[in-house]
C-alpha cells in the first residue's frame, strides 16, 4: 500500500509498506479522505506530541471498513465510518473526567501512531464511527468541527450575538457555521485575505479587511472574540475588541514560547471571560450531525481534493496557494 512517511524531522516520502495487520479489537479502514490540518506540519518539525518517526500522519480521515478483529462485533465490512484520533491513557485526572483531549499521556493516530495518509490504516474499534450516507470528503471534516465544538463547549452563551471572528480560514469558517446555528445574531469575518472574505460572505457572514478603518468600528464591541489565526500578534489585540461582559477565545495554534501583556485590571473591571480550547474531546457524533445538517454548505471549504502524492509534495513544501481545507481522495 502507498503511505506517506514522516521518517525523521522535516523528512517526508511517499513509501509502499505492507498492509497493516490488526488486532483483535480493531478495524482495517480503506481511506477514502484524509485532510490535511496545520498541525501535520508540527509533527513533520517535531514540535508536537511524542514526535514517534517514522510515522504516517494524517488524524482527519475516513474511509470503508476493509476487515474486522475477531473481537469486533459493532461493525462489519464495508461499513463507511470517520476516525476519531485522540487515544487517553484512561487512568489519569483529565481521563476520569471524560476529557481525553487533555489526556497527561496524550496520543492520536497521525500523530502518536499511524494514521490516515495511508490506502489503509489499523484502528481500535471504540475510537470508529459509522457515518450513514454522509460523503466521505464532509465525514473527514468531523475532527476539525469537534475542535470548533470544543471550542464553543468554553464560551457560548444564549446571550452572545455579536462575534468577531479574526481568520476566514477553513476552521473559522466551520466556527462561524457552528455559532450560526446556535443562535449567534451576526458573524463577521475579520482577515487580510480578500479571497477568504468573499468565501465567508458567501456563507452570508459579514466581513472587515483587517487593515482597513472598519475594524476600528469593532473596538470592544463583540460578545464573543475569536482569535483563529494562530498569528500572535493578533493574539495579543483580542481583549480590545471584547465588550465589557464578552468573552474571548484562543482557537489558533500561535507559536509555544509565545507571550502576551493582560492587564489583571481590565479583566475585572470590565468582568471580560478569557478561554482557550485544544482538540476535540469526544465530539464525533455531534459533529456528525452539524455536517449532517449543513450537507453541501460545506464543500467550499474543500478547496482541494488531491492524490497522496500531491499530499506528500505540500507537507514537504508549503500548502497549495489560496487554498482552504486540502484533501485526499481515494
Amino acid at each position: 500500500m502507498k503511505s506517506i512517511i514522516f521518517s525523521a524531522p522535516n523528512k517526508v516520502n511517499l513509501f509502499e509498506k505492507p498492509e497493516p495487520v490488526i488486532g483483535k479489537d480493531e478495524v482495517l479502514i480503506k481511506v477514502k479522505a484524509s485532510g490535511i490540518c496545520h498541525t501535520d506540519y508540527e509533527i513533520l518539525k517535531g514540535n508536537y506530541g511524542s514526535n514517534a518517526f517514522p510515522l504516517i500522519p494524517g488524524h482527519e480521515f475516513a474511509g470503508i471498513i476493509a476487515k474486522v478483529g475477531e473481537n469486533v462485533t459493532q461493525f462489519k465490512d464495508g461499513d463507511r465510518v470517520v476516525v476519531d484520533p485522540n487515544i487517553g491513557c484512561d487512568n489519569c485526572n483529565a481521563c476520569a473526567r471524560g476529557w481525553v483531549h487533555l489526556c497527561e499521556y496524550l496520543g492520536a493516530y497521525g500523530v502518536s501512531t499511524n494514521g490516515g495518509f495511508s490506502e489503509f490504516c489499523a484502528v481500535a474499534s471504540e475510537r470508529v464511527h459509522t457515518i450513514g450516507d454522509i460523503p466521505f470528503k464532509q465525514a473527514a471534516l468531523a475532527e476539525p468541527m469537534g475542535c470548533v465544538l470544543n471550542a464553543l463547549d468554553t464560551v457560548h452563551a444564549d446571550w452572545i450575538r455579536n462575534v468577531l471572528i479574526f481568520g476566514a480560514g477553513p476552521m473559522g469558517i466551520l466556527m462561524g457555521l457552528a455559532l450560526k446555528q446556535l443562535g449567534a445574531a451576526r458573524v463577521t469575518f475579520c482577515d487580510k485575505a480578500e479571497d477568504r472574505l468573499a468565501l465567508a460572505e458567501s456563507f452570508g457572514f459579514s466581513s472587515v479587511l483587517s487593515d482597513s478603518k472598519e475594524l476600528f468600528a469593532w473596538h470592544r464591541q463583540a460578545d464573543l472574540a475569536v482569535e483563529a489565526t494562530g498569528v500572535s500578534t493578533v493574539a495579543a489585540e483580542l481583549t480590545n475588541y471584547i465588550a465589557n461582559g464578552g468573552k474571548g477565545l484562543f482557537f489558533g495554534v500561535c507559536q509555544s514560547e509565545f507571550k502576551i501583556n493582560l492587564s489583571p485590571f481590565e479583566i475585572f473591571r470590565r468582568q471580560l471571560t478569557l478561554a482557550g480550547s485544544h482538540s476535540l474531546n469526544r465530539n464525533i457524533p455531534r459533529s456528525l450531525e452539524k455536517i449532517s445538517a449543513l450537507g453541501t454548505e460545506l464543500d467550499s471549504i474543500i478547496s482541494h481534493e488531491v492524490t497522496l502524492s500531491e499530499i506528500c509534495e505540500f507537507l514537504g513544501g508549503q500548502m497549495p496557494r489560496e487554498s482552504l481545507k486540502v484533501q485526499w481522495s481515494n
